[in-house]
């Protein structure tokens, strides 16, 4: 495996932007900081990227991309349409698991600039993915009675639950421990627990 010095230079810029600016936000951060968290001098991270901005939105639309990217097995028609939500939610909840910081940045990033989200959404095509989860599982949608109206209930709550345990990290840790729960080991749980709660709630 390579090591921080053998990894190519911008790999290591990104990198280390992803770092800084998840933690200190656009705002906070400096290219000082990006530069030292990289192990490069500043003059060679401005001959990558000239300015802040710059930097920051190529990070922003990469870590917004991926997080989008979670939606893809949706569209396996090998699986069903339980399996499908059962996958999802255990492939999104550790992307959370391995970026904690991300909720947060996100949040703050899309209330300073929320052009930048509605830019990124636009490359979604929600029509198209729910005629196809449509086509694919028509009899059960019939048989559970999901419209198309169900769409934007569906869609929220499902990333509701998902994101906001790490989002509001700091508050439910400290209720999970007055109730004997470990932060990590109620994750671990709401991997399985959730999409139960999700496909009871579609099912009955």
């Amino acid at each position: 495996m390579m090591n921080e010095i053998e990894k190519p230079t911008e790999e290591r810029i990104f990198e280390s932007a992803t770092e800084v600016f998840t933690d200190k936000g656009l705002d906070g951060a400096r290219m000082q900081d990006i530069a030292n968290h990289a192990g490069i001098n500043k003059a060679l991270l401005h001959y990558y990227y000239r300015t802040k901005d710059q930097l920051f939105n190529m990070v922003f639309e990469k870590i917004a991309g991926k997080m989008f990217e979670k939606f893809a097995p949706v569209l396996d028609e090998k699986l069903t349409l339980e399996e499908k939500i059962r996958f999802f939610m255990r492939e999104h909840i550790e992307f959370m698991q391995r970026n904690p910081g991300l909720p947060i940045f996100l949040l703050n990033e899309m209330n300073r600039n929320p052009d930048r989200i509605r830019k990124l959404a636009k490359n979604i095509e929600i029509r198209k993915l729910w005629d196809e989860l449509e086509r694919q599982h028509k009899d059960e949608f019939e048989k559970y009675h999901i419209t198309e109206d169900a769409i934007p209930q569906l869609m929220t709550s499902i990333a509701a639950l998902s994101i906001f345990p790490f989002a509001a990290r700091t508050l439910i840790s400290v209720f999970m421990e007055q109730m004997g729960y470990n932060f990590e080991d109620y994750i671990e749980e709401r991997k399985q627990w959730v999409p139960e709660f999700i496909i009871r709630g579609i099912t009955k």
